[in-house]
Formats: C-alpha cells, sequence, structure tokens
C-alpha cells in the first residue's frame, strides 16, 4: 500500500514532536492505524486515495460486528481522521474519507463520590504516631483535597511542593504542567510526614530519592502501591464502597461545585484540556441542587404532596 508505513511513520514524529503526545496517546494511536491497515489490505485496497465513505462505513461495520464499545469505536474514527487530516496537510491530492462521519455518542455515566460523612470515616482510621500511617494520612489528603490523578500523586517530587503558597507542581498527561493549590489539612499531613515518617522510611533505603511517597522499604511508591493503602483504609473504616484514587478525584469536583466553585475554575484544577470533561459532574450537581431546593424552598413538597 502506498508507503502507509512511511506515512504512519510521518503521523508519529508529528505526534511526538508538534503535538507533545504521551507515549500511551501515541500507543493508542498506533494500534488503530494498525487495525485500519489490516482492514484494508483484508479487503484488497492497495491504495490510501481508494479509501471513500463507502469503505469507511464498511469499516465501521466491521467494528461493531466485533461488539467494541461506542467509546472504542470513536477513539478509531477520531484518530483516523487525525490521521488524514495529517496526510492532506502533507500531500493536497488526499481527501479525508473520516471528516463527514459522525462520532457515534459516547456513554458518559455519573461518577461515583463519597459523602462528606464516609470520608471522616477514612481520616480517623491512620495511626498518626507511625511513619507509615503518616504517609497513607497525606496520601489521602493530598488526592482528596487537590483533586490531582494517583499517577501525578505517585510521581510528586519534594521540589515540587511549594509551602510558602500552599501549591504542589503538578506533571498531568499530556506532559502538561500545573500548579495545584492545597489547604491547611494537607498542609498538615504532608509536614508531619516529610519532617517525620518519610524520614524513617528513607533511611531503610540504600540510595536517597526525591520522590514524595515512599514505601516501607524507603523506595518509590508505585501507582498500585497507592491503591492497596486505599484500600487497607477502606477495610479499617469498615465502609461498605469502593474507593480508588478516581472516585477521590470525582470527590473533590463535586464537592468543589457543590459549594459553589465555577467550571471553568475546577477543570484547571483537574488539568481537564476540554470543558466537556468537567461538564460530567454537573449531573450530580444539578441532583444536589434539586434536593436542597426540595428541603428548603416553602413550595416545593407541599404543592406535591397537596395536588
Amino acid at each position: 500500500m502506498d508507503s502507509f508505513v512511511e506515512k504512519c511513520q510521518g503521523f508519529v514524529e508529528y505526534l511526538q514532536i508538534e503535538k507533545n503526545a504521551s507515549p500511551y496517546t501515541i500507543q493508542y494511536y498506533q494500534d488503530d492505524l494498525n487495525a485500519f491497515h489490516q482492514f484494508l489490505q483484508a479487503e484488497g485496497i492497495h491504495h490510501l486515495k481508494e479509501v471513500n465513505q463507502q469503505v469507511v462505513r464498511l469499516f465501521l461495520t466491521q467494528l461493531y460486528d466485533q461488539k467494541l464499545s461506542r467509546r472504542s469505536v470513536s477513539r478509531k474514527i477520531s484518530s483516523l481522521r487525525s490521521f488524514y487530516k495529517f496526510i492532506e496537510r502533507e500531500d493536497e491530492t488526499y481527501t479525508n474519507p473520516f471528516v463527514h462521519i459522525h462520532l457515534p455518542k459516547a456513554e458518559h455515566p455519573v461518577p461515583g463520590f463519597l459523602y462528606k460523612q464516609e470520608l471522616e470515616k477514612l481520616f480517623d482510621v491512620n495511626d498518626l504516631t507511625e511513619s507509615l500511617g503518616q504517609r497513607d494520612q497525606a496520601i489521602l489528603e493530598v488526592l482528596y483535597g487537590t483533586g490531582i490523578r494517583v499517577s501525578e500523586c505517585q510521581s510528586l517530587r519534594l521540589s515540587d511542593i511549594d509551602f510558602t503558597v500552599g501549591t504542589l507542581f503538578v506533571r498531568g498527561k499530556g506532559r502538561k504542567e500545573r500548579y495545584v493549590p492545597f489547604g491547611r489539612f494537607a498542609e498538615i499531613a504532608l509536614e508531619t510526614y516529610l519532617n517525620e515518617g518519610r524520614a524513617d522510611l528513607q533511611e531503610k533505603a540504600i540510595d536517597s530519592t526525591d520522590i514524595v511517597f515512599l514505601n516501607a522499604r524507603g523506595r518509590p511508591l508505585t501507582t498500585r502501591g497507592i491503591r492497596l493503602i486505599l484500600n487497607k483504609m477502606v477495610d479499617k473504616a469498615a465502609l461498605t464502597v469502593h474507593v480508588h484514587p478516581h472516585k477521590l478525584r470525582h470527590t473533590f469536583a463535586t464537592h468543589m461545585l457543590n459549594e459553589g466553585a465555577d467550571l471553568r475554575t475546577v477543570q484547571e484544577l483537574l488539568g481537564h484540556e476540554s470543558l466537556s470533561s468537567t461538564q460530567i459532574y454537573t449531573h450530580i450537581t444539578k441532583d444536589h441542587l434539586r434536593d436542597v431546593y426540595m428541603k428548603s424552598h416553602p413550595r416545593a413538597n407541599d404543592f406535591r404532596e397537596n395536588r
């Protein structure tokens, strides 16, 4: 096929250099392009210029026959649309057969979150006289107090914490960087851990590290390690809900919006590139506003009850 591999390589270099895409994002693009390449070979299509909307619809039919989710199909269409857009830019003789193909409407389940009473139980389970307890409390306070991702928490370095202004320097998805403020509870938990618990843990390791959160052997914690720590907290608190780092992120966003924060601010704090990614939390806050209204307005319930 007309140097499909060569064009893919050029596209990957474009993603790396111009778009500064992460290795994970690039791998997703490559997987989608490989799937399309295999489809074209199976259909006996040997030239990219032979791909028209009829060919694209046949490709989509095969994807749906594979029982792929709408989200997976949508991603593949988006990947291939970007690929052809890149080819068009490099060679004007090509037209983008994916440009008029509509993305299937994705499902947006409302993210789960924790109520304040459930959070209080979690905050009370750690033994703050022990190094690991101080570490676990700091992790919990940082995840809930800032809304950062578990990968961002795991990669925090000592130099990323500025106690003077109360901010964390966070390296997010797609190598995007941002500053995130933290409050008094997170500050106290971090200072206690850094001044006491972390120093004890660091002594157990042969090599020093500037990673903030360490395991019991004094080495940098992994994201899996952080998830296990949260699971242990849940067990100690005897909670019946499943708690994972992303649920704390959901909880942060939900509580911020419920208390009156505007959507743009929450978007910046979460590091979302698009506002639509943040808008999913408005479903929760609408329910919250309705509950408050039904409980508070003098003519909300009586009217319904007396109809």
